[in-house]
């Protein structure tokens, strides 16, 4: 393996989000196999305006952290929901279920992930994960 790598989340990295129902309302590229990366992965989230992800995830061992790099929203975490604004980092434990919602602007933020076991360990929470406005 190469000391080091580079890559562009934006630029090099495809949107995993493309050609399904929610495109251009979420924009997901996914880095950690760009980068060739084995302890790490990295990963670049923008959610529009109002946009809220339809359901949470949760991991068996992984503990993520993320980062908000630009607009506002909000976090649902388990049952709390928490405001977030730019250069807000967040660390999450792997048994709590999270989920974002872009505010005015839109959200967009890094999402920072260690080691992933053999064929993932991401859970989906059901589609009822946000509350009813």
């Amino acid at each position: 393996m190469s000391r080091y790598s580079r890559t562009n989340l934006r630029e090099d990295v495809g949107d995993a989000s493309e050609g399904s129902d929610r495109e251009g309302s979420i924009e997901v590229r996914l880095g950690r196999s760009p980068l060739g990366a084995e302890q790490i992965g990295v990963s670049f989230f923008r959610y529009g305006p109002g946009f809220r992800a339809p359901i949470g995830h949760r991991h068996r061992v992984q503990e993520e952290a993320y980062v908000v790099i630009g607009g506002s929203g909000r976090m649902k975490l388990d049952d709390e929901i928490i405001e977030l604004r730019k250069w807000d980092a967040v660390r999450v434990a792997p048994e709590v279920v999270r989920a974002f919602e872009g505010g005015p602007e839109g959200l967009e933020l890094i999402a920072v992930g260690g080691p992933k076991p053999e064929g993932g360990d991401g859970e989906a929470a059901g589609p009822d994960f946000w509350p009813a406005d």
